[in-house]
């Protein structure tokens, strides 16, 4: 739950909570408009609150010692502007700056919280195996080498076939019976697996193998051992190389979309490297069958990463083909210049440049791209190239 008078900075939490957890249910409150909320006010229902010491015509200090002197109330992140307010004297059991807040900071300080609350083991519990073999007991057939990665709900480990020594990459996901969004962590992890198993094209990493085991469920796919697109570009990408890049990135988009799936976080985090080069897309959570017609429940969600998302889905409306070739865009611009084209102070005002800065300019030397970065990052979808085909074409 987030309480406080204002609401861009509501919505700025909201997006900062969302964005990590897709499904996770937020409720917003406005003090200034609907009143304190009353001394039997519990939070029952929460998980955790995310006070702003915006409280209208109240001290924030009044409101956060109400809340921390009730039984069972959840933890509270507090976000305070007046350094005169001890928060964490008082019983918050986070405090953050209400300005310049650091996306990953705060996810962090909320999963610990419900780590705690669920009592629920950490990610490097996923690895159980005896660290001089490295097998794994839960996922038979394969030897773990090392781990790649840890998130909230599943791990990533380099490993080994043991019937034929072919090295794969696990991602396995550690399923806690007591831990509430579990479920739902499971559903989008085979919703992966289902989205991508059947895909066939160079440029589409690779799977192997699904399977489940006691409380672990397990995708085998390839090891692309390059690093991924993000790193590369912190050394140097040339413009041919750039120029190859975006055609094997449109050649992937055209199968995907070519099938009727939409990738929605399409971001050089995400685009991974071979050893003789090749990229290949990766990580499919975030993806969806195309609709025929837009759904119009009246609920605003937003999926992606802010600096690749498009106007449409910074604005919560509905997505097609077009948005992923806006991602697109970004990245070959990022590619040819070493800079992202749309920046901001925090999430939601670089969501707001993607609606509202114009398109940036390429330098001299690039000129002749200019033409396929003003189509590729319109803001209008009518605007863009209609299809990653055309995008092939016009290369």
């Amino acid at each position: 739950m987030i309480i406080d008078g204002h609401h861009d900075f509501r919505q700025l939490l909201k997006h900062h909570v969302t964005t990590h957890w897709h499904d996770a249910v937020v409720s917003t409150y406005d003090p200034t408009e609907s009143g304190h909320l009353p001394a039997e006010f519990s939070g029952a229902s929460n998980d955790v609150v995310l006070l702003g010491d915006d409280q209208g015509d109240r001290d924030a200090d009044i409101t956060l010692r109400q809340f921390v002197k009730t039984p069972g109330f959840p933890a509270i992140v507090y976000f305070g502007s007046d350094a005169g307010v001890d928060a964490l004297e008082i019983g918050a059991s986070v405090v953050m700056a209400r300005q310049g807040i650091r996306h990953a900071t705060l996810i962090a300080h909320i999963d610990d919280i419900l780590r705690a609350k669920h009592r629920t083991a950490s990610t490097d519990s996923l690895f159980v195996g005896d660290p001089e073999t490295g097998i794994h007991p839960l996922v038979k057939g394969y030897r773990f080498l090392h781990r790649l990665a840890a998130g909230e709900h599943s791990a990533v480990y380099l490993a080994e076939k043991e019937s034929d020594g072919l090295r794969l990459v696990l991602k396995v996901l550690r399923q806690v019976p007591d831990y509430g969004v579990a479920i739902g962590a499971f559903d989008r992890f085979l919703h992966e697996y289902e989205i991508i198993a059947d895909l066939d094209h160079p440029n589409i990493v690779r799977i192997y193998d699904f399977g489940v085991s006691d409380d672990h469920a397990h995708i085998a796919m390839e090891y692309l051992p390059g690093g991924d697109l993000e790193q590369k570009m912190r050394t140097a990408v040339t413009e041919s190389e750039a120029l190859d890049t975006t055609r094997q990135i449109a050649s992937a988009l055209d199968n995907l979309h070519s099938v009727g799936i939409l990738h929605r976080d399409l971001k050089p985090g995400n685009i991974m490297l071979r050893e003789d080069g090749s990229i290949a897309l990766i990580d499919f959570g975030l993806a969806q069958r195309m609709q025929r017609e837009p759904a119009n429940t009246g609920v605003v969600e937003i999926f992606g990463t802010p600096c690749y998302m498009s106007p449409e889905q910074g604005r919560g409306k509905y997505a097609d083909a077009r948005s992923d070739l806006y991602a697109l865009g970004i990245i070959v611009f990022e590619m040819l210049t070493g800079k992202k084209p749309f920046g901001g102070s925090d999430p939601m005002s670089i969501i707001f440049n993607h609606s509202e800065a114009p398109i940036p300019v390429l330098p001299d030397r690039l000129s002749r791209h200019q033409p396929l970065i003003n189509r590729l990052l319109a803001k209008n979808p009518e605007d863009r190239m209609q299809s990653a085909r055309k995008v092939l074409e016009w290369l």
